[in-house]
């Protein structure tokens, strides 16, 4: 999977395929967005973009793309084999969102970075970045978040003008350039979760089970995991998404509290000065 890396998921990145031969088509081009894993208490967030000149929509339906939530885990690695092999014309590329970046975010102290936010910025990375190829794209297609009037306009202040927007409910369901994008998120966050590294000395799939379940929090064996893996002092693995109310749960129930003492005295010590 050319998109995963040899390593620990500790920090978000970005992968881009090669950039197309035929970049120099008058249509313009045409770009899909969609995530995967918005909602599980483990493993990254990604999402993915997959782009093609406009003249190439009926070769992209020929391809028999997909939303991946329809297609099981063969179909969707195969529907990835067919956007690598269409190289000459299909790009695509995708952001990975790390658990900890995306909870590290969701509880700042000053300015909370919610989920909605970050997949907006991924989206835009995402975007422009393809932009920056030198691909002359002309139109979006995106699967909302929250409202799709309002998500549209809010893409439609941070890209360029000329950009038509289109933001639906079901996009991965109706443009097969946005199934095509879904699928690129679905296997790479997959594989990254198959093949996931700890970061932490020590643990493995030995030390804290694979019986990961689903990892929705909704799942009772990836609660169950949950319940195995939680260190009282230092909490969860990177894995977690630990801003999840299933975290904070678990962390009240089996953590430790401590206590800040060099925090709480700073804190006494600016209020007596604004006194």
């Amino acid at each position: 999977m050319p998109a995963t890396r040899p390593e620990p998921l500790t920090q978000s990145y970005s992968h881009y395929s090669s950039i197309p031969e035929k970049t120099m088509e008058d249509e313009g081009w045409i770009l899909g967005v969609d995530e995967a894993g918005r909602g599980p208490v483990l493993g990254p967030m990604v999402y993915g973009v997959c782009y093609c000149p406009k003249g190439k929509q009926e070769e992209l339906k020929d391809l028999g793309f997909a939303d991946s939530k329809t297609l099981d885990k063969g179909e969707r690695d195969s529907g990835l084999g067919r956007v690598i092999g269409a190289k000459d014309w299909l790009g695509w590329a995708v952001k990975v969102l790390s658990p900890q970046d995306i909870s590290s975010g969701m509880l700042r102290s000053s300015v909370k970075y919610n989920l909605n936010q970050q997949a907006l910025d991924a989206t835009v990375q995402l975007v422009k970045g393809v932009i920056d190829l030198g691909i002359p794209l002309t139109e979006l297609y995106v699967d909302t978040v929250g409202q799709p009037n309002a998500y549209q306009a809010s893409l439609a202040t941070r890209l360029p003008r000329n950009l038509k927007i289109t933001v639906t409910k079901k996009a991965d369901s109706l443009f097969p350039i946005v199934s095509a994008a879904s699928i690129c998120a679905k296997v790479t966050r997959d594989t990254i979760m198959e093949k996931w590294m700890f970061a932490e000395v020590g643990l493995g799939p030995d030390v804290v089970g694979k019986a990961l379940g689903s990892g929705y929090p909704s799942d009772p064996k990836t609660v169950q995991w949950l319940k195995r893996s939680v260190e009282p002092i230092f909490g969860f693995p990177g894995i977690c998404r630990f801003s999840w109310g299933t975290c904070e749960r678990l962390l009240d129930e089996f953590g430790k509290a401590i206590r800040w003492y060099v925090a709480v005295k700073n804190r006494r010590k600016a209020v007596q000065k604004n006194e």
